[in-house]
């Protein structure tokens, strides 16, 4: 009785130190932000595109990064979405073996875990070779590549934690596989279909050495997906790298509009989930 008592203690001890030090990890870093950024923080600096001497401290702000940004992680964590969605569905036991499931399964593991520096340079030698220059869609397409594996898999383990019972009924009432997977097992994944495309966004929109080949960088808003696009964290590398702390400041700016632009995304997902989790058959 002792012994499972100090194991008890033991755990709950460990959870809440890992609780804290996560907490205070996150509370650290928007700290640091806040005060290194604070003063270079203003509205002028969010609705306003860089001047010639915005990287020497001049006049100006990030406008074309944030917008650039979501230009970039928006679309592609749509196309990302259609290609995982399918993937994840054709994975289930409705439409494909457990041989070939676990396969493409190993397969987008090993994709999750290649740096994204890669997904780049891929992407750049391609552009090379069809002899395209920098521009947003070949930082959408490079993001896209990046986002999929790491969506495909959460979809998939969400798709599988659907009850069997529920689709065996679907069946039973006449519905057909894809029926079936549409009206029923999407539903009820939701949640974690939500959750996945969460993530995949989120390494999306903070990725830099995808976009640092294939976006390019530029002081203006594109105007069509052929015109090379400045995102928030290639602003950051940029600003961080100069010399003058008036301009480092900046950077530390964009990094808290960033991770802003992180949380307001994060929150809406949150509801949304909470939402669907209504129609979740517990």
């Amino acid at each position: 009785m002792r012994r499972g008592r100090i194991q008890e203690a033991a755990f709950t001890f460990l959870m809440v130190s890992s609780l804290a030090l996560v907490t205070a990890t996150l509370v650290g870093i928007v700290a640091v932000v806040l005060i290194k950024g604070g003063p270079a923080l203003s509205v002028d600096m969010i609705t306003e595109t860089p001047t010639a001497g915005y990287y020497l401290g001049g006049g100006g702000g990030i406008l074309n990064a944030i917008v650039g940004s979501l230009w970039l992680a928006l679309s592609a964590t749509a196309l990302a979405f259609v290609v995982s969605i399918a993937v994840a569905t054709y994975l289930q036991r409705e439409f494909s073996t457990p041989r070939l499931a676990n396969a493409v399964r190993t397969v987008l593991e090993l994709l999750w875990g290649v740096p994204s520096i890669v997904y780049g340079v891929i992407c750049f030698v391609i552009m090379v070779f069809v002899g395209l220059g920098t521009s947003l869609l070949a930082g959408i397409v490079a993001l896209t590549l990046l986002e999929v594996p790491i969506m495909t898999r959460v979809m998939d383990e969400s798709l599988s934690s659907v009850p069997p019972e529920l689709k065996v009924s679907a069946h039973v009432l006449g519905s057909n596989r894809a029926e079936t997977s549409v009206r029923v097992v999407w539903r009820q994944a939701a949640p974690g279909l939500v959750s996945a495309v969460l993530l995949a966004f989120g390494r999306g929109i903070g990725d830099a050495a995808s976009i640092l080949f294939t976006a390019g960088f530029t002081d203006f808003i594109p105007r069509s997906v052929l015109d090379s696009a400045a995102a928030l964290p290639t602003m950051i590398f940029f600003l961080s790298t100069s010399p003058l702390p008036e301009v480092r400041e900046r950077a530390y700016a964009a990094a808290f509009v960033l991770l802003a632009l992180v949380l307001v995304i994060s929150v809406a997902s949150r509801l949304l989930t909470h939402k669907l989790s209504t129609y979740v058959v517990k």
